[in-house]
């Protein structure tokens, strides 16, 4: 019983380590999952991956420009589809073909928040935000599509309601004849669930992920939150059973080395 005891107080050293590693890895996974400001503030200058539902922020909920949608954030492009002459490899001849270019590119850049749910978000006076400028969004809902003919002298065109509303400048080369225009939008709507990959800020105090030193923020519009609650409970498990092995094997190792030494 003796050399068992022993083995077992072996053994729990070892896994000792490994459980308060796993116990922290868990609860810091715990609270980016549960997007506490306080957490993520002391994690300033390192690189996250927060995931949670979108909210608005200082400014409040905002209104696309194209669709007039009710978002957190919104972003639009307009597509200029046109003739474009080219010489067939077959023939020789040139034969038109159609082809695109895109003239105009906008992305909002007002701050929106990330909180790990919508009632969580209705308790936090101050969410986490998030600072979109230059980021890479994908997933993002398309709010709006619409293609219009290119105008014709002295008939008005459908797009004149959308035209003036375009963010920014319009510019790119006009080759070829043009055809048509296309608009499209997306939008990131109140509690929609989002994972966002950046980096940790403070301003005022207050935690804002940003884009990190050698690349842009990432935000991506999530499905589904399966894969992350699944990885939560993944966690949850392993520091459970490392910290319970290694309570189970030092108190077992104690009492056996006691009845051998007797």
């Amino acid at each position: 019983m003796l050399v068992i005891g022993v083995a077992l107080l072996l053994a729990a050293a070892i896994l000792a380590p490994l459980a308060v590693r796993s116990l922290r890895r868990w609860r810091g996974r715990r609270a980016a999952d549960e997007v506490r400001p306080r957490s993520l503030a002391e994690q300033a200058g390192g690189e996250v991956a927060v995931s949670g539902v979108a909210v608005a922020g200082p400014q409040g909920a905002v209104e696309s420009r194209l669709a007039r949608s009710e978002c957190v954030w919104h972003g639009h492009e307009v597509l200029r589809h046109y003739w474009s002459l080219t010489e067939d490899s077959g023939s020789g001849e040139r034969v038109r073909v159609r082809a695109c270019d895109s003239i105009a590119d906008y992305g909002a850049a007002d701050a929106f928040g990330i909180a790990g749910s919508a009632g969580a978000a209705q308790r936090t006076r101050s969410p986490v935000l998030v600072d979109p400028a230059d980021a890479a969004l994908s997933g993002a809902d398309l709010c709006l599509q619409r293609v219009v003919g290119r105008p014709q002298r002295g008939v008005p065109a459908p797009a004149d309601d959308l035209l003036p509303r375009v963010k920014g400048r319009i510019s790119g080369l006009f080759r070829g004849e043009t055809i048509e225009f296309e608009y499209r939008e997306w939008v990131l709507r109140p509690g929609d669930p989002i994972t966002v990959h950046g980096r940790v800020e403070l301003r005022d105090g207050h935690p804002v992920l940003t884009a990190p030193p050698d690349g842009r923020l990432r935000i991506e519009r999530r499905r589904d939150g399966v894969e992350q609650e699944g990885g939560g409970s993944r966690g949850a498990v392993d520091a459970l059973l490392l910290s319970g092995s290694t309570v189970v094997s030092a108190c077992t190792g104690v009492l056996l080395v006691v009845a051998g030494a007797v």
